[in-house]
């Protein structure tokens, strides 16, 4: 665009925009019911599947432009089975004009970054030359091209990456987190978007942390964003996080958020496994999940089913796409257990796979990114599939009650479905088999049938059939261990064969003594036996 004059130029970065913005799909506009996000307009659950996507650090533009079309990204998105972007943004980008106004190229030049800026220039030369807040505007745009929603998040105020209860981007008062000019922030962002069916929320503020904070503080400020947001732009949701890096909501036990807003209202939470290595979960696997397992219901997953329920979306979750952290790979099998369960919204962190500078480091590596590093496509295909079970929508918002149950094996993302000859496979969980709810102790029947299964001796494979002898509990503390006693008062677990992956065997229940208690310590990983009942009733 070298060749235009500057109103030239503001003309053609207008009318770019504003063609992106017209091409979007119309989506509907989002509220609450009870503990769910539904359609305002006809009350069916719409579900927030989403991946983030980091537009907040340094250069001020979403990760990985300088790598690919943005086209490329969004439809790459949207082909991995996600239906939102959690796209994150600095409070300064939208209150203080030495950011605001920064072009692309000039927000690149600021720190050396010659090669993202010849990479924007070869990929998406169109943004060379727009603001970052401009650019931001048409990437939503693109966002919205390919039907995928749009939640807006507040991730830090000086842009840059986060988080330590020290970086000043932790609480209110903190040396960048100045309230007024938080909630200006808000304005801003809420004001530009009115209108846009693209962005269905904003949340206000990621990962609250530090010695300032407080619940009397919280409870204040979080009000007064909420009402900010819903005064400038009253169609979205309003995302509101908690306390201790986004894990601790357990004081709305006591007194809920007065922000005098009616069905707009979501809360949500982050789940990792930092500051737990691998050799505790190796020992312990049975056990660690059970005690984060109970800790998020403590801490968050109360908000789903207390006397008056609100959504949780579980919006930072994730772990090391290698594959190579047994942390990470035990910890992800419990949580998805767990948010199957109770089938809350979420948004993995993340789909960047690497970023243009991150903590003085240029052209970095995001070992948690679904893409690779180079952005031709996702790192572990494998742990995208096993998202399967949390993209489908289980529990519809107009139905009380459970009307069956899908049988989850959280390690392989797969489901239970009786094949040919009444055997029993792992197949996808959109063509899992429904089962009866399961008292323990009892038979596992299958729904609208006679058939049950049957508990088949120490490697022998699961069938069902019109014998309902077996009679099925849960072992060991995770609560995720089934197994029943073959004729001879021996117990066997349900087990995913290792050899072919999809038959379901019944061997020695792993880490498990006689007395169906855990071992203290277990040197085997007992994953391969998790088998969760989710209930569904759609």
């Amino acid at each position: 665009m070298a060749g235009f004059k500057p109103a030239t130029k503001a003309i053609i970065i207008l009318l770019f925009i504003f063609l992106q913005f017209s091409a979007i799909c119309e989506s509907a506009t989002l509220s609450t019911s009870s503990r769910w996000i539904v359609n305002q307009g006809t009350g069916n659950r719409v579900k927030l599947t989403c991946a983030n996507w980091a537009g907040h650090l340094q250069a001020m533009v979403p990760e990985g432009l300088e790598k690919k079309p943005v086209s490329y990204i969004a439809s790459q998105i949207a082909k991995l089975g996600f239906n939102c972007v959690r796209l994150t943004w600095a409070t300064f980008m939208f209150t203080r004009p030495e950011y605001s106004n920064l072009k692309v190229s000039a927000a690149l030049d600021k720190y050396n970054l010659a090669a993202a800026k010849s990479g924007i220039g070869k990929n998406n030369p169109q943004f060379l030359e727009m603001s970052v807040i401009d650019v931001q505007k048409a990437v939503v745009g693109e966002l919205g091209k390919n039907n995928l929603m749009v939640v807006l998040d507040n991730h830090v105020s000086l842009p840059g990456w986060c988080c330590g209860d020290d970086d000043g981007n932790g609480f209110f008062g903190d040396a960048n987190f100045d309230t007024n000019e938080w909630l200006q922030g808000l304005t801003a962002v809420a004001r530009s978007y009115k209108g846009n069916p693209a962005v269905v929320a904003m949340s206000l503020r990621n990962e609250l942390r530090g010695n300032r904070q407080n619940t009397n503080d919280w409870y204040k400020n979080m009000a007064a964003g909420a009402q900010t947001v819903h005064t400038q732009n009253p169609d979205v949701l309003i995302i509101v996080s908690g306390l201790s890096y986004d894990s601790d909501l357990s004081f709305l036990k006591q007194q809920d958020l007065q922000s005098g807003i009616n069905n707009k209202i979501v809360y949500e939470a982050h789940w990792y496994a930092f500051g737990t290595g691998p050799d505790k979960w190796d020992a312990r696997t049975n056990q660690l999940c059970a005690d984060f397992t109970k800790n998020a219901r403590d801490k968050y997953f109360f908000l789903t089913t207390k006397e008056n329920p609100y959504p949780l979306f579980l919006s930072e979750f994730g772990i090391d796409q290698r594959g190579t952290n047994e942390a990470d790979n035990r910890y992800i099998t419990c949580l998805l257990a767990a948010v199957a369960e109770i089938d809350i919204d979420w948004s993995l962190w993340a789909i960047q796979g690497s970023y243009i500078l991150r903590e003085g480091n240029a052209d970095v590596e995001e070992t948690y990114g679904v893409m690779n590093f180079n952005w031709d496509g996702p790192k572990n295909p494998a742990f995208v599939d096993r998202l399967q079970i949390l993209k489908q929508v289980n529990q519809g918002a107009n139905s009380k009650n459970p009307g069956y149950y899908i049988m989850l094996h959280p390690q392989s993302g797969k489901c239970v479905q009786i094949g040919n000859n009444n055997s029993v496979r792992l197949a996808d969980c959109k063509t899992a088999s429904r089962w009866d709810q399961h008292q323990d102790g009892g038979p596992l029947k299958l729904s609208g049938s006679s058939l049950c299964l049957a508990v088949a001796g120490d490697g022998g494979a699961t069938s069902v059939s019109d014998n309902c002898t077996s009679k099925w509990k849960y072992v060991s503390s995770s609560g995720l261990q089934l197994a029943a006693q073959d004729g001879m008062g021996k117990y066997f677990c349900l087990e995913m064969n290792g050899s072919d992956h999809s038959t379901v065997i019944t061997k020695k229940c792993l880490c498990v003594g006689d007395d169906l208690g855990d071992f203290s310590t277990c040197a085997d990983n007992p994953q391969v036996q998790w088998f969760k009942l989710v209930p569904a009733n759609v």
